[in-house]
């Protein structure tokens, strides 16, 4: 059994660190990140990203087993992220308020709710 190559290593090590929520930009979206704001964000990592760094730089605790444990984290991670974003996409309505919810179906069969029903203002 041969060790892990270090760009086997490595490329599990970005891919996990890809699946891995990013912290919230108070100034920009993720797409507009630039690459100044990555390198912060880098520079500064989060507690599981230091553990996970720390995991992968230990040469001795990098086994195949390990890094067998890893992919399918890598792909159980994926298939989260996939399944949330299809539960957002195919249930819109599942963070709406009960009001928000019925203003928006009465609209939907091209009605508009009476003034009366808002409360007063």
């Amino acid at each position: 059994m041969t060790p892990p190559t270090a760009p086997q290593l490595r490329s599990l090590y970005r891919r996990l660190l890809r699946e891995l929520p990013s912290r919230p930009s108070s100034t920009t979206s993720g797409s507009a990140r630039t690459r100044h704001q990555t390198s912060l964000i880098l520079s500064t990592p989060t507690p599981l990203q230091q553990r996970i760094r720390h995991t992968f730089s230990t040469p001795r605790t990098n086994t195949k087993a390990q890094l067998e444990q890893a992919e399918e984290f890598v792909k159980y991670v994926q298939a989260q992220r996939m399944y949330a974003t299809l539960i957002e996409r195919y249930n819109p309505g599942m963070g709406m308020t009960e009001e928000e919810r019925v203003r928006l179906t009465a609209r939907r069969v091209g009605m508009d709710m009476p003034e009366e029903w808002y409360g007063p203002k």
